[in-house]
């Protein structure tokens, strides 16, 4: 590019027919030259190279440049190989709400840090994100996609006593379709736990806070608002509008708010965006290998049936109240109550109609929960209108009657060492883990709350407004079996006392220094409240005393 100093009747004209050039060429070039038809006696003119009309040699030319290394999904991954060469500070197995709540913890406290953070997950890439989330996904068609066996395992089929269990292996585990009522546990259900009750509300606020759980998803719904005044007028005052884990903030200011309900995903999104760690997927863990009273590492088996030994100086064991005393159990690891005391909620159910005709606008949603009181151990939810409990791209019409999604009752389950999960010899996986056993039964306490739900579901369907159908068309209510709830806890139960806990109050198995556990598996008890919320807030609270006990032996 050659310069030219402008006389005085230079204009870009005169310039560009010295040179030979093309105007607006010229033009280009000399964008900093604002007056393009006036006289400019003194300015620095650019001479493009070029011939006339050719005006790509005013460009700089450059090759495109691809970002290397190239994700091969939506979420880097590592195979077991790569992480056999690497020793971790901690090694999570599992990436349900336990696995991910603590993932995103420990990334939050070292994201100015080299430590290492290692995940694996028995399953693969199902969903992105919570299946209410996906567009092709009404409540039907999500209902029937985890009722297939190839995504939600019915492992109930094999334990008649705990026949309605089912387990999804995927990164995500079940909170990828799990219903995201997210209530706390009320005061007289906490009072035999290790933790105080400011503690738990403590970790609780930061559980609600990255979880986004709020009231909000019913929020203005005549139909909610209408029903809720219907039950406190009728003695009801405990009910509230359902607290739910729903993102209701809206996309704006370039930031993408996709994944409306949360699921454990937004967990490894967070971390992801925070502090680095390895994921493989299809990873099975078969042992968590013990030195004296310390653990060194996790043995885990890809596909093709390798095995690679994983070192780490911590392991959190977050798979499932089934599965995590299965693997202590089969990695010999010591404690009496390990398996033990697994706990549900027993569910009676029904559904019925409502009429809205009375009702003003806007009805929306009908999102309410009735918390367990000191009298009565039972939590009450009721959900609808069916098919709009939920929905995408779909045409609401007007109409009188709406069916239900789900009326019926949690009831509190006794914590009885009893009720067990043992390792069945008889079986095995395809790594060589025998299966597992269940021993489980309601006790008498039991069953009087289970009539408890019985005669009071008719009583709050009438204060409410609901007409009662039954759960296939009929006026009766039915309690579906064992497991169904998907709620099942307890197995690796923290307490002070270990010949009736597996874990401390920071959830570290007893005697052995390093190994932890999260999730429901944990929770000493449950009382009728869905446990998820709770999962997550003791998770992190775990993560936060493993965070503590590292920097101190640093």
């Amino acid at each position: 590019m050659r310069l030219y100093v402008a006389g005085k009747n230079d204009t870009f004209e005169t310039i560009a027919k010295q040179y030979q050039i093309d105007v607006e060429l010229l033009r280009m070039a000399n964008s900093h030259i604002m007056h393009h038809h006036t006289s400019f006696a003194g300015a620095t003119i650019q001479i493009p190279d070029g011939s006339e009309g050719d005006t790509s040699s005013t460009l700089f030319s450059c090759p495109p440049i691809d970002p290397t290394p190239y994700l091969n999904n939506w979420i880097p991954l590592v195979s077991l190989p790569q992480m056999a060469e690497t020793e971790y500070d901690v090694l999570i197995i599992g990436s349900g709400i336990g696995g991910g709540a603590a993932l995103w913890r420990l990334c939050e406290h070292w994201s100015s840090t080299n430590m290492k953070i290692g995940v694996i997950e028995k399953g693969g890439l199902l969903l992105q994100t919570h299946a209410w989330n996906v567009p092709t996904l009404n409540s039907s068609r999500a209902a029937r996609l985890f009722a297939n066996p190839a995504i939600s395992t019915p492992i109930g089929l094999t334990l008649p006593q705990f026949s309605g269990a089912r387990e999804v292996y995927s990164l995500g585990g079940r909170t990828q379709f799990w219903g995201a009522v997210t209530p706390r546990l009320q005061p007289h259900e906490i009072a035999d736990w290790p933790i105080s009750p400011e503690e738990l509300t403590a970790y609780y606020n930061i559980a609600e806070s990255v979880m986004s759980v709020s009231n909000g998803y019913s929020k203005d719904s005549s139909m909610t608002g209408t029903v809720l005044h219907r039950l406190w007028a009728n003695g009801f005052s405990e009910a509230v509008n359902s607290p739910l884990a729903v993102n209701l903030n809206p996309t704006k200011y370039g930031e993408i708010v996709s994944s409306a309900v949360f699921s454990s995903i937004d967990f490894f999104a967070k971390a992801l965006n925070t502090a680095p760690f390895d994921l493989a997927v299809n990873a099975c863990a078969t042992r968590i290998v013990t030195e004296g009273n310390r653990v060194i590492g996790v043995q885990a088996a890809n596909p093709d049936k390798q095995s690679f030994f994983l070192r780490a100086k911590s392991v959190i064991l977050a798979a499932s109240a089934l599965q995590a005393p299965r693997l202590l159990l089969h990695s010999g690891i010591p404690g009496r109550a390990i398996g033990h005391y697994l706990t549900n909620h027993s569910m009676v159910v029904t559904n019925g109609t409502i009429n809205t005709a009375s009702f003003p606008e806007v009805q929306g949603t009908l999102a309410i929960l009735l918390p367990s009181t000191s009298r009565y151990h039972f939590q009450v939810q009721i959900q609808g209108p069916e098919p709009y409990y939920h929905y995408h791209d779909m045409y609401k019409g007007l109409q009188n009657d709406w069916m239900l999604n789900f009326f019926g009752g949690f009831g509190n389950v006794e914590s009885r060492f009893e009720n067990e999960v043992y390792l069945d010899y008889t079986c095995k996986d395809e790594y060589g883990v025998p299966g597992i056993g269940v021993n489980f039964s309601y006790s008498a306490k039991d069953q009087a709350i289970i009539e408890q739900i019985k005669a009071n579901i008719p009583i709050i369907a009438q204060a409410a407004g609901i007409q009662l159908t039954g759960p296939i068309g009929r006026t009766d209510l039915c309690l579906l079996p064992p497991g169904y709830d998907f709620h099942e806890s307890g197995t690796c139960r923290m307490g002070d006392d270990p010949s009736t806990s597996a874990a401390n109050r920071y959830g570290q198995i007893h005697g052995i220094s390093g190994l932890y556990v999260a999730g429901n598996s944990v929770l000493p008890s449950i009382g009728a409240a869905n446990p998820t919320l709770t999962a997550a807030a003791m998770a992190i609270r775990t993560a936060d005393y493993l965070s503590d006990n590292i920097r101190i032996r640093q």
